[in-house]
């Protein structure tokens, strides 16, 4: 089983108590042309998707609305992105290293996290890939499920220069009823690279 520390950073603990890196965060977004929304959480618990994910860039455009709105999100990362010399900057900005070969336990180990804690969201991107991709990795849905956790809908959309969560779903555990909101949500939706994004579905 994965070991995952999943704790509050220590960017997080200081997150509601630092209004001018907030500032500067949500300063930078509009000079880079990007307007944030964001619905807040309904509960303290829940799963975070953020899709499309096609360029490098995405991931500067999420940090800083991470950081601009001043929520605790953790996100999941893999574990070849957390080295030196970036480690210790990928931790305080709230990453968490996973390790995609090892399978095994991943979503009782979340769990556990969960069960644990009295305020966690999480975000993990689905698709897994900056590259095209047929199917997405169902570790989101399968812990949102037997959580009974809400999921939000999170999105880079580079079609209207817009990032933000703004909607969250109560999965019924029906892949059917539950993917076809989640595509209808996202059906405007577009990457940097056009054409990368993943088909929103999980392996057949």
């Amino acid at each position: 089983m994965q070991k995952l520390d999943i704790q509050p950073s220590r960017s997080d603990s200081k997150a509601r108590t630092a209004p001018l890196g907030r500032r500067l965060a949500r300063a930078a977004l509009r000079m880079l042309g990007w307007r944030a929304v964001l619905q807040p959480p309904p509960a303290s618990r829940g799963i975070i998707i953020v899709y499309p994910h096609t360029s490098n860039w995405d991931f500067v455009v999420a940090m800083l609305y991470k950081i601009g709105i001043g929520l605790p999100v953790r996100w999941l990362g893999k574990d070849t992105l957390f080295r030196r010399p970036f480690r210790r900057l990928l931790l305080r900005l709230g990453g968490v290293p996973i390790n995609r070969d090892r399978r095994s336990g991943f979503v009782t180990a979340v769990l556990a996290e969960f069960a644990k804690s009295d305020w966690m969201w999480l975000a993990i991107a689905p698709e897994g890939t900056r590259s095209h991709t047929d199917h997405w990795k169902s570790g989101f849905y399968r812990i949102a499920v037997a959580g009974n956790l809400p999921l939000g809908l999170g999105f880079i959309d580079y079609a209207t220069r817009t990032v933000g969560i703004d909607r969250y779903l109560t999965l019924t555990g029906d892949e059917q009823i539950d993917f076809a909101a989640i595509r209808a949500f996202y059906a405007d939706k577009r990457g940097r690279r056009r054409g990368h994004e993943g088909r929103i579905g999980l392996r057949s």
